[in-house]
């Protein structure tokens, strides 16, 4: 019976059985909809689930996914790494300017990217266009694997070079001094001393590129690229749902191999930093290299913005406003983004301040275990949850017809299970934010309230929670800002009739009247600028 004891102590380290229960609840609900999955999947019957597996589309889909997200994961470093390097450690002209402008693809949606692209260098294009009074009748094909790994690397690189330039912010430059007295040259010495400190960041903005590829359902279907998600989605709506459970259970396993990865290849250790701001020191002098260096920066966010912006630039001065009115802008689209948005930022926040609240200030077995499974929602691609969410809801509603339960309430696209969705997938980052600013706040003063007479939960109103303020509004506006550009989850879960503006996009772009997309488009490119602020704001690491 001790023993037994001191085991639940070492799993709870003393935490509040109500909190504990509490975010229990909350990480079994987060995990619920991949445990239905999961099981809608192993229903099927075995013959059918083995016809499935041998299809020659499955293996194509597979490959086309893998080749995908390798694809990405790779040039998102080789141009990440380098752009860090360059606009921290060394003269690059105009380096400030530089660091902040090679984010900026971030605030492209990759759908948004990827219809630009191919409405500029597609089959009659509009470079093509251009060309063709030089004789120049046919350029190379955008679609297909090529196009999407382009495509979807030019809005991802970002969360590389994010992550990488933390790093090197906090690089003890004095090591660079001690190599260049060995007498190692540029190359050798980030081979050697820079490259080493740098890894974790590498692999941890690696694997935000390679997640992102593998769960991206906008670019490879306007791409016509079969991969994972697509394939998902048009099974989903010619009526083939046992298929398109099955191959999101395939994409489950791909995430969760992925991940697995990411954890061996990470390294237990890192050197320590000596705290400096490598960005106001630079310590490599490029020389006759300075200014040929600027071709990276400008080329690859030249590709990455001009495109898109010309584009739509293009539309915005050509649209015949009577084409098809029904898809036309309204203002009620705007408002239905920023409403499910503000909703799901509210619900994340107030769902997130228990787990998030327990992991820091309760560290035990039990509130990390609770604290991971709010992380598995982010992981986990859109269309996957979208579609779990929609079997679940779908036998809801068989056992709520067939039992005469009008008296519970109907989830079948409804506004309320839409929200779950997003905070679902989006909660991780309400979490983050504020488990690391409660993590700042002195628990002595908790403890002065205490001895004050203050219950525990009148401590966290008076005490902690206005401490923590900014991290709470840190994480909404996060939750907020990603739910706005959400694509996959908002096409399965909407109500009919129930428009926002990524849906007016993607209806635009899939009837090909690309100029009904260029108001809600820029609404978007706006507010995901105010995103960027808010992750450069926080140095760059959070919320990513």
């Amino acid at each position: 019976m001790k023993s037994l004891l001191s085991r639940r102590r070492e799993m709870t380290d003393g935490s509040p059985l109500g909190l504990l229960l509490l975010s229990g609840a909350i990480a079994v609900t987060v995990l619920f909809p991949l445990t239905y999955l999961v099981f809608k999947a192993t229903t099927v019957d075995m013959a059918r689930l083995w016809a499935m597996l041998v299809r020659p589309q499955t293996a194509t889909i597979v490959t086309n996914s893998l080749l995908l997200m390798i694809g990405v994961t790779v040039l998102s470093v080789l141009i990440g790494v380098p752009l860090a390097w360059l606009t921290v450690q060394t003269n690059l002209p105009f380096r400030r300017f530089w660091s902040v402008i090679v984010a900026l693809p971030l605030v492209v949606p990759s759908y948004i990217g990827a219809f630009a692209f191919v409405s500029a260098f597609g089959p009659q294009g509009e470079f093509q266009s251009i060309l063709e009074p030089l004789g120049i009748q046919q350029l190379p094909e955008i679609y297909g694997l090529p196009g999407a790994i382009l495509v979807i690397t030019l809005y991802t690189y970002p969360y590389v070079y994010l992550t990488v330039r933390a790093g090197l912010l906090s690089f003890d430059t004095t090591l660079l001094d001690a190599a260049r007295t060995l007498n190692h040259n540029t190359w050798m010495a980030f081979r050697r001393v820079t490259f080493p400190q740098i890894r974790p960041a590498v692999v941890a903005g690696g694997l935000l590129a390679a997640l992102y590829a593998i769960s991206d359902f906008g670019t490879p279907a306007i791409m016509r690229l079969p991969v994972f998600t697509q394939q998902i989605y048009v099974e989903y709506r010619s009526f083939g749902r046992d298929y398109a459970a099955f191959l999101s259970l395939q994409l489950l396993l791909i995430v969760l191999v992925v991940l697995v990865l990411e954890w061996w290849i990470r390294p237990d250790q890192t050197l320590q930093g000596d705290g400096s701001e490598g960005a106001s020191d630079p310590v490599v002098d490029l020389g006759r290299w300075r200014w040929p260096a600027t071709i990276l920066p400008a080329g690859v966010t030249g590709i990455a913005l001009l495109v898109p912006l010309w584009i739509l630039g293009l539309w915005l001065v050509t649209a015949d406003p009577d084409a098809r009115p029904e898809l036309a802008f309204e203002l009620e689209y705007a408002l239905n983004s920023v409403m499910v948005a503000g909703a799901a930022a509210l619900v994340a926040v107030l769902v997130a301040l228990p787990v998030a609240y327990l992991a820091a200030r309760h560290e035990s077995p039990l509130s990390t275990i609770f604290e991971r499974s709010t992380y598995v929602g982010f992981a986990v691609p859109g269309i996957v949850l979208g579609l779990a969410l929609v079997s679940f809801a779908t036998a809801y509603e068989t056992v709520r017809q067939t039992y005469d339960l009008t008296i519970l309430p109907a989830l079948y696209h409804t506004i309320p299970l839409l929200i779950f969705a997003y905070v679902v997938r989006f909660m991780p980052q309400a979490v983050g934010s504020i488990r690391t600013t409660t993590l700042q706040v002195d628990s002595k003063l908790v403890e002065a309230a205490h001895t004050l007479g203050e219950t525990p939960l009148r401590a966290f109103r008076k005490v902690t929670l206005p401490l923590i303020a900014p991290g709470v509004t840190a994480g909404a506006a996060l939750v907020f800002l990603t739910t706005m550009k959400e694509l996959p989850a908002t096409l399965l879960l909407r109500p009919t009739g129930f428009e926002t503006l990524v849906t007016i996009i993607w209806r635009a772009q899939g009837e090909a009247f690309f100029q009904y997309a260029v108001i809600p488009a820029l609404l978007l490119l706006v507010v995901s600028g105010l995103s960027l602020l808010v992750l450069l704001s926080q140095g760059g690491k959070e919320g990513l």
